[in-house]
């Protein structure tokens, strides 16, 4: 761990490109430092957008580097979709799409290595090999992975247009009224909790989920849910939000979460995307996995 501290002799400049202006540090890996608590200003942690003042005192902690390489791996995959372009794959809970420092096997990206022989675009890194988007660890269901660089430019272009169809199912904490409903409010890093994501107005952007019921039991509700944006923990930290957290959910939860779930019960069941090279729309549609039946089946 190397320790750089810096006076602040001017003022009104962000800190990220303050950090970059008088350090070695780039200003993308000063933002990154930044968003994981590893900058802290006169004491107490800061975003990037803060702008400095003079007399600041900044302590930047720089982890030390760690060499990352990612390996194939023979693990089984359920792929629903494959062609030269793309795959579309079910992904199994408790599955972790790309390595990371001290989770560098048992990975999706291990076994898409072994399976594509490494044929993956490289748009994310040689981390993130073929990954257009993410589900988190303890989600099930379908991610689309790009084999080449302009299937995977193409399927991105469709995410930040919010043309490519993303859709959910969950089991929520309580009773949800309504039918059905949309949840717009920007999503940013925790204030305080560096490590999770919050409603919040600071260094936030918008994000947007539409809701609605399919079953109520009561003390849970089962709905669907469709991503118009795509923020990280998106649906987790607007259903909680709406202090509907998703069962089985230990970050957003309440604190006697339900661990026979091992996790949230949040399933990626749909996804739809105008393929790259043909022009024509395609949807996937995934069944239930079984945790997430078993637990209907004792609220039925």
């Amino acid at each position: 761990m190397q320790i750089i501290t810096l006076e602040v002799t001017d003022s009104n400049k962000r800190i990220d490109a303050f950090i970059a202006d008088n350090t070695d540090i780039t200003r993308s890996r000063a933002t990154s430092l930044l968003a994981d608590g590893n900058v802290t200003v006169n004491g107490k942690v800061k975003g990037k957008s803060y702008k400095v003042k003079t007399g600041d005192q900044i302590v930047i902690n720089v982890p030390d580097p760690v060499e990352l390489d990612a390996k194939p791996q023979d693990i089984p995959l359920d792929i629903v979709y494959e062609d030269d372009d793309l795959l579309v794959v079910n992904k199994p809970k408790g599955m972790v799409v790309h390595p990371a420092a001290g989770n560098m096997e048992g990975t999706l990206v291990n076994a898409l290595l072994f399976h594509c022989k490494g044929r993956l675009s490289g748009i994310n890194g040689v981390m993130r090999p073929g990954i257009v988007h993410r589900i988190d660890k303890d989600t099930s269901g379908l991610l689309i992975v790009a084999k080449n660089d302009a299937a995977h430019a193409h399927l991105a272009e469709q995410i930040k247009e919010h043309s490519f169809t993303r859709e959910y199912e969950a089991v929520v904490y309580g009773n949800i009224k309504a039918d059905n409903g949309s949840i717009d409010a920007p999503i940013g890093r925790h204030p305080v909790k560096r490590k999770q994501m919050a409603v919040t107005a600071q260094n936030s952007k918008n994000a947007v989920t539409h809701y609605t019921v399919l079953k109520r039991f009561g003390e849970f509700t089962h709905v669907r849910l469709r991503l118009e944006t795509g923020r990280t923990h998106q649906i987790r930290v607007h259903m909680s939000y709406i202090g509907h957290a998703v069962a089985g959910d230990e970050v957003y939860g309440p604190k006697n979460v339900i661990k026979s779930l091992g996790g949230q019960c949040l399933h990626a069941k749909k996804i739809g995307f105008i393929h790259p090279s043909t022009n024509q729309y395609m949807e996937f549609d995934s069944e239930l996995p079984q945790y997430f039946n078993s637990f209907l089946d004792k609220m039925n």
